[in-house]
Order: C-alpha cells, then structure tokens, then sequence
C-alpha cells in the first residue's frame, strides 16, 4: 500500500488535485492510472480513498470515493529533545518516533549542545516520509528549535505529567512510576553531555519529575527512543 500526504485536503471536499511531484510519482514512479484507488491522508485523523480521473505527469486529479475518520492515540506525548551532533541521528530519532507514535516534538538547545541549528524543512520531510510508511493518519507536530529555558516556562501551565531524564546522581524513578494510561506527557531528553544541574534544577522547580530510562548510558537519540516506546507500551492494555 502507498500512502500518500495531502495537507490541505478536508472532508468536504469531493475532487483533490495532486501537486507535480506526486503527480509525477503517481505517473512515471508507481504507473497508475485512470481509475485506479489511491490512498491519501491529511495528517490530521482522515485516511481518504481518491478514484484517479485524470493522469498527468504534471497534475493528477481524482475524485474522493470514501473517508474514513480514524482515533488518535490514547494519549499525548509531547517530547522535548536536544538536536544531537550528528544529524542522521537526530532523524532516526524523528523517523522512529512517528512510527512508533509521538504528538509532538520540540528541538530543545541546551547548555551542552552541540548543535544549535537545525534544519526544520529537512526534519518535516523525514516526519513525513515516515507517517505515509508507516501508514499512520495523523502527522506529529514539529516545532523550531527553541532554548531549554523558553521551554520550560512556556509549559508552565500545562497539566500535562512533565518528565526530565537526568543521569545524574539524584533520586529517580522509571516512567511506570509517574505516568497512567491515557494521560498527557511530555519529556525532556538531553544532549550528549546531558543537562547541566542548573538546567535540571529549573526543570524540577517547574514541577518535571527525574525519571530513569534505566541502568545503561543511553544517546540522545535511543534515550529518546525508549521513553516514546516506554509511554507507548503503557498504554497497550
């Protein structure tokens, strides 16, 4: 099955016209033709069925058969991760998660970053990429990169359960400690060299409980990876 993205797309319409890449796609890559069903989602919980009626390799125009309204997850994550170094890591990061299933995420810039840039149109396409392989309806939100500080105070009032992951040497407990089924989570994951003690202070005066992710050294990335399946795993029963 090839799913396809259409952002702008909405249950009211009844015709959808796909842009020149698709189009091309559509024609010259898959070699579809009039009358044939597509599959194509929104991003935003719809999954749509779309009869081709025309196949151009500059435009294809289709006709909307049937839509179908699908759940979101039971819960909504909302991690906060620092950019790694390299950034293929940090793609697989984003390319997991939306596989695995994620709401939110936001590049956080610390004390000990590394990398303090990034490229926001290059990670929207991984996030992309990864929803239609991975056959999902709904496309997690990606935010700029914003500094740790900014964050944390813009989450003050959120009633969400507010997780820091810290390796350092304070009292911790696992996720399943702190987290119910169906409840609204956000976590925060470092860089390389992990949040200083005055970042982490800051989160814990900002009601962030430190959590464990357990007994090894994780990377940014795969820390990052184990909480999104940790919160996932809690919420399959």
């Amino acid at each position: 099955m090839n799913l396809f993205y259409h952002p702008n797309i909405t249950p009211e319409q009844s015709e959808l016209i796909f842009d020149k890449d698709e189009s091309r796609h559509i024609t010259k890559v898959l070699r579809k033709k009039e009358g044939e069903i597509l599959d194509v989602t929104d991003g935003k919980g719809h999954f749509y069925s779309v009869e081709l009626v025309s196949c151009m390799p500059k435009q294809c125009m289709g006709i909307i058969k049937e839509i179908r309204a699908i759940e979101p997850l039971p819960y909504y994550l909302h991690m906060a991760v620092a950019p790694t170094k390299n950034n293929d890591r940090f793609e697989w990061f984003l390319e997991k998660a939306t596989e695995i299933g994620v709401s939110r995420i936001t590049p956080i810039i610390c004390e000990h970053s590394e990398r303090k840039v990034i490229k926001k149109d290059r990670f929207d396409r991984i996030i992309e990429s990864a929803m239609k392989q991975s056959l999902k309806a709904y496309k997690p939100i990606l935010d700029e990169a914003i500094p740790f500080k900014e964050f944390v105070q813009a989450n003050q009032g959120t009633n969400s359960k507010k997780l820091i992951a810290f390796c350092g040497d304070v009292e911790k407990k696992g996720m399943n400690s702190y987290v119910s089924e169906r409840e609204d989570v956000i976590v925060l994951i470092g860089p390389e060299g992990d949040f200083s003690y005055k970042e982490f202070e800051s989160a814990v005066e900002n009601n962030y409980l430190p959590t464990t992710l357990g007994n090894s050294r994780l990377r940014t990335e795969t820390a990052a990876i184990v909480a999104c399946h940790s919160i996932s795993l809690l919420n399959q029963h």
